[in-house]
């Protein structure tokens, strides 16, 4: 009898386990569809006002800008924003995103490099504490980035690079590319780098796509869009660390549901067996007490 109560309590606890993780999986369905909508949204003007950039640094020629100041050669000082969640529940997310993080200041450290760290997401916030690494500063963004709360913290960076203060800002966060597909990556945010050749320069083709005049003159127009690419880039990060992250609590919480399934399947099966159990051991101490009489 022990065990078949112990068995129907367990029973009980893991179908309250099932309508918890797909009630999440639920919730988190619906924010991944929000967050993609974002994200998508503002893709295309990321891409595009990067390949602006990089078509109006190739027509100033010898332009420079403070944004595009080349890393030193030797010892550096490197501020690293790593972007995790606030909950957990979310599969390998966090910890593919902070392993990533830890390899990379790890490494700068052993070269020699001075680092400032910064976090976005309770998660980040909480391992680096337990790693005994400090972190200078906590940006609470939430689960819906805010275009002007993100475009302040660019602009606090551009203006500590600007004025020297460090050598490059480093921003880890999960890159989002499909539904399936999720690549913890660390974004050099600043320096801009400058365009690369474009393959098959000087051809028919590349001149056709190069026949470009601007008023005002390249370089004008460069002060201006160069800070607006680096608040831009970040939007898009924190908007990729927002699908991923949601994406992968998805999944997550419908494998949970799946399993509880599963393990509910085996407890019925093994609270039967039980059950049937009990029912004829009664029976034969039934038909062995009648027989005692007779």
């Amino acid at each position: 009898m022990g065990q078949i109560r112990t068995i129907k309590k367990r029973m009980v606890a893991v179908r309250t386990i099932q309508r918890i993780t797909r009630t999440m999986q639920m919730i988190a369905t619906a924010r991944f569809t929000a967050a993609l909508q974002r994200a998508k949204a503002s893709r295309p003007y990321t891409d595009r006002i990067r390949g602006l950039s990089g078509q109006l640094a190739s027509a100033a020629g010898d332009f420079a800008h403070p944004l595009m100041r080349p890393e030193p050669e030797g010892k550096k000082r490197e501020l690293y924003l790593v972007i995790s969640s606030d909950r957990g529940l979310c599969g390998a997310y966090n910890g593919n995103v902070l392993k990533t993080a830890l390899q990379s200041i790890r490494r700068s450290k052993d070269a020699g490099n001075d680092i400032r760290l910064e976090t976005a997401g309770r998660k980040a916030t909480l391992f680096f504490k337990f790693a005994k690494l400090d972190v200078a500063a906590k940006h609470e963004i939430g689960d819906k980035p805010k275009y002007s709360t993100i475009d302040k913290i660019a602009n606090d960076y551009m203006r500590e690079f600007a004025e020297g203060k460090c050598d490059a800002v480093r921003v880890v966060y999960m890159r989002f590319v499909s539904n399936s597909r999720q690549v913890p990556e660390v974004m050099t945010l600043l320096p801009l780098e400058p365009p690369a050749a474009e393959e098959g320069a000087g051809t028919t083709a590349s001149l056709d796509r190069k026949v470009y005049e601007f008023s005002p003159d390249a370089a004008s127009l460069l002060e201006s869009l160069l800070p607006k690419t680096v608040s831009v880039s970040l939007f898009q990060a924190f908007n990729d660390a927002v699908v991923s992250e949601q994406v992968m609590r998805m999944v997550a919480m419908k494998a949970a549901t799946d399993n509880a399934a599963g393990l509910g399947r085996s407890l019925n099966r093994e609270f039967n067996r039980a059950r049937q159990t009990k029912i004829t051991t009664e029976l034969t101490e039934i038909v062995g007490g009648a027989s005692a009489l007779e």
